[in-house]
């Protein structure tokens, strides 16, 4: 991608702001306002297709290129108590993931063409301590590699009067033949530091590039706990009393920071525990709620024992706004539809499009159905390329062989482009191995596009997924003459229950996978008080998500004992933004079966197929699903996305997780390969006997239930299921069975 964006809000009124932020190699491009209305080029559809608006954004821009700067680190601002150009201590207990990777800053006031000191990892492995002074460096290391995954304690001792130093390593456990610990001696001669006006850093180090700017490099990958600095070269009794748990304190005034984490979790504030108050700020968000080098297990819950969690776990590839420059701005005009928009960039064959939604003012509604647009998923898939990770590919090529899902690398220019910036969803992995828990709105994200296929999870040979497959929702609900508003995920999160309640019927997308608890007691309170609700995907209301309540951009999760692609360590279940503990819904009572009547049951890579009719559809109270519907007619032998109606993931009725006795299972679809599998949350014992042709549980259910006062939930249990819509012109029985439920669902008659 030549020219790449994104905006700093999703979600916007009429007469609101919003800013779009451009990156472009190019030396100019035009900007555009488009409303989305389908977006799937795929051959044997309707086609891509926008409706371009003239606004004050239209015109011609001048191109630049702005960086994305990734990786965590602590930043704390300049002291006069920070610049030692006399003795002083470095100490910190670490857990590196990357040692050998090369040069990593620990605890540094580093400037590259001046003075400063720092603990680092070296070129080794192992730690040192670096002085500078006008350009001169002295470097003292053990030069034994640090052992990876491990804890480690770390110091470095500095004697200005001798000019001796000393860097010392030790493993907190401790084993016969770890060569990893070990004590360096050094001297400096009469090098003093040279003091700078540079921040601290914890995590990296400052570098300087050609323009002259100073940045952060040298990140480090892996957990540091309770760095603290002294203004005394400590002896060795009193480092092994750190060693061994000693409070940070010294008998006489030489502390100059303590830096506890385990303060202030959900924050960005990094507390100093000593009387100066250096706080500092985490940037790029690492991750909290860690457990550190003294975590007992005894408890999971990082609130209850929050000295057992003093750690933060630091990426080299962590990021959380990417903090472009403004290149234009919206303000939406007053009367503007709701609806999906975006900003079309381009340059001859080069163009982006940057969306947006556009929702009624707050407290008002225009429509009686309600599109629920599952931001949060769209944030949880956000730039995936899960299967360029070796570790992924390792364990891709183990499940599948040459069968349905082999190792896909990247082809799309937005696929490839997520990659080589190594931009990180949900489902992908660190460079040092560890899942990605937060995923942020405030950076590309190139895989919420029009005209984009997931390839990167194997969906088929490529398919819509995600923000493009629902647009084959709306495009649908358009052509056959509905009227309806947009909402996001996050709107429905800081809102609740009054942002559904003028609505008769709120419409979800293809995949609602990822649900905070707001989201979901705004939604069952909705259906208590008559509301209906169509469910027209699979694998939803799955995994816990919480919104960072400081920064609303970020969301976070913990995967543990789900069907997933990576999972928390243990003692990490538990989300650092709010304290909640992650996983799936249903270990904490809310199974989705409790809410749709159906919940996630398998998932499969190869084809899609159609549902075939039950008994239940013959009932009565499903005559009006069925009008027009043959009784021996398969549903969905067609789509866009895999061929069939029912794929990719699906659903089942499960009374024992909640289904309404009274729920009707009107169609199933059965018959998969065994390239879907059953989920993994349910297989209690190891067996060869989870495949599609084998179990009975690798099926989707299609499901009714009417609700109290009037209301009702119809569910498809499938993925694909928006992707059949629009064959043969809109006209076919997918499509029948959606108008029938839509019809009723939207009309003032109650549903009985």
């Amino acid at each position: 991608m030549k020219i790449v964006g994104y905006s700093d809000r999703w979600s916007v009124q009429p007469g609101e702001k919003i800013q779009f932020m451009v990156s472009t190699e190019l030396s100019g491009y035009r900007a555009d306002i488009v409303r989305l209305i389908h977006g799937d080029d795929t051959p044997g559809g309707p086609g891509f297709k926008d409706e371009p608006l003239e606004t004050s954004v239209s015109g011609e821009y001048p191109g630049r290129q702005q960086p994305i700067r990734k990786g965590s680190y602590v930043t704390v601002p300049d002291s006069p108590t920070l610049r030692l150009a006399n003795s002083f201590t470095l100490q910190a207990w670490i857990y590196p993931t990357t040692p050998g990777k090369g040069v990593q800053g620990i605890l540094t006031k580093w400037d590259p063409d001046g003075g400063g000191y720092g603990l680092f990892i070296d070129e080794t492995g192992g730690a040192a301590l670096w002085l500078s002074a006008a350009g001169d460096v002295r470097r003292v290391g053990t030069g034994v590699p640090l052992n990876s995954l491990r804890w480690h304690f770390v110091a470095a001792t500095y004697d200005s009067e001798s000019g001796s130093v000393s860097v010392r390593q030790e493993p907190v456990e401790m084993w016969p033949r770890d060569e990893s610990r070990f004590t360096a001696s050094g001297s400096v001669g009469g090098l003093r530091p040279g003091s700078n006006t540079l921040p601290l850093l914890m995590a990296g180090h400052w570098a300087r590039e050609e323009s002259g700017e100073h940045v952060v490099a040298g990140h480090f990958n892996g957990k540091i706990g309770n760095p603290s600095v002294f203004r005394r070269a400590l002896g060795a009794g009193e480092l092994e009393a750190l060693r061994r748990g000693a409070p940070h304190r010294a008998a006489d005034d030489s502390l100059a920071a303590a830096w506890d984490f385990g303060r202030d979790f959900s924050t960005d504030r990094v507390t100093d525990a000593s009387s100066n108050g250096l706080d500092g700020w985490a940037v790029n968000m690492p991750a909290r709620g860690m457990t550190g080098h003294n975590w007992r297990g005894s408890e999971t819950d990082f609130r209850q024992v929050p000295d057992e969690y003093a750690a933060i776990y630091f990426h080299d590839d962590d990021l959380d706004d990417a903090g472009w420059d403004v290149d234009f701005e919206l303000t939406v005009p007053d009367g503007l539809r709701s609806g999906v928009y975006a900003a079309h960039v381009r340059s001859g064959d080069d163009e982006d499009y940057i969306p947006f939604f556009v929702r009624p003012k707050r407290g008002t509604s225009s429509a009686p159905i309600l599109f629920l647009a599952p931001t949060a998923s769209y944030l949880a898939y956000a730039n995936a390329h899960a299967r360029s990770h070796w570790k992924n590919q390792e364990m891709f090529q183990r499940l599948y062989g040459d069968r349905g899902a082999p190792v896909v690398l990247p082809s799309s220019p937005q696929d490839i482009y997520a990659r080589d910036q190594n931009l990180l969803s949900l489902y992908d992995r660190h460079t040092d191995g560890s899942g990605v828990c937060y995923s942020s709105r405030l950076r590309p994200v190139v895989s919420m596009r029009p005209k984009h296929v997931m390839e990167s999870l194997g969906l088929g040979k490529g398919g819509a997924h995600q923000f493009n497959a629902d647009l084959h929702l709306l495009d649908w609900m358009e052509t056959k003459g509905y009227d309806f508003d947009i909402v996001t995920d996050e709107d429905l999160h800081a809102e609740g229950q009054s942002l559904l309640a003028p609505y008769l019927c709120v419409v979800t997308g293809s995949h609602p996978e990822y649900w905070s608890s707001q989201m979901l007691d705004a939604l069952e309170g909705y259906l208590s008080e008559g509301g209906r609700l169509m469910y027209l995907g699979g694998n939803g209301f799955y995994w816990v998500t919480s919104f960072d309540s400081e920064r609303p951009h970020m969301i976070e999760i913990r995967r543990w004992r789900g069907t997933e692609l990576w999972e928390a360590d243990p003692g990490e279940y538990h989300h650092s933004t709010t304290g909640e503990v992650g996983g799936l819904w249903r270990f904490r009572g809310r199974p989705p079966q409790k809410l749709t009547g159906v919940g996630f049951s398998a998932q499969g890579t190869d084809y899609g197929i159609p549902y075939e009719r039950n008994a239940d559809s013959r009932d009565p109270r499903a005559a009006f699903i069925f009008e027009g519907i043959r009784e021996d007619e398969v549903i969905g032998d067609f789509g866009l996305v895999m061929g069939g109606a029912a794929g990719f993931e699906v659903d089942r009725a499960d009374y024992e997780l909640g289904t309404p006795p009274h729920a009707l299972v009107m169609a199933t679809a059965t018959g998969f390969s065994d390239v879907y599998q059953h989920v993994v949350e349910e297989v209690l014992l190891s067996d060869s006997r989870q495949g599609g042709t084998v179990n009975p549980m690798v099926k989707g259910d299609m499901v009714y239930f009417e609700g109290p006062k009037g209301g009702g939930v119809f569910s498809v249990g499938s993925i694909t299921w928006c992707g059949s819509l629009s064959h043969n012109d809109y006209d076919n029985n997918v499509s029948r069975i959606t108008d029938n439920v839509l019809r009723r669902f939207s009309s003032e008659d109650p549903i009985e």
